[in-house]
């Protein structure tokens, strides 16, 4: 982590519930993470709105897949209310580069938009 303090811990830490598989099988708790007009663009090349995003993530019924590992993840306040976070993730043998975009709202900071890269040997970055 770089610059920006509370606001970069909270975008962190958010971001880390969103990968946790408790979170992530529950619609309730993945809405109240996401801003309501969250949009991502998926490593599948998929554009996500926050509703397909959330009826995505409770159908995945796989419980016993490996967790999503997060490195590198750093982050920097944009505004007084952004933060943009980077970081590589790796999960069942897939692995992306991640930029997500966090926005302070009256009820905390929500994760606004979001993009994943697929890539393949780390040596290729």
């Amino acid at each position: 982590m770089r610059d920006g303090g509370a606001a970069v811990e909270a975008a962190v830490a958010g971001e880390l519930r969103l990968l946790d598989p408790g979170v992530r099988a529950s619609p309730e708790l993945v809405g109240a993470l996401l801003h309501p007009e969250f949009h991502e663009f998926g490593a599948s090349g998929r554009h996500w709105d926050r509703a397909s995003i959330i009826a995505a993530l409770a159908g995945i019924t796989d419980q016993e897949s490996e967790p999503i590992t997060a490195t590198g993840m750093r982050g920097v306040q944009l505004a007084p209310d952004l933060v943009h976070l980077t970081f590589d993730t790796e999960h069942n043998g897939s692995r992306a580069h991640r930029s997500s975009l966090w926005r302070r709202t009256p009820s905390g900071w929500l994760l606004y938009f979001h993009q994943a890269t697929p890539f393949g040997d780390r040596r290729t970055r």
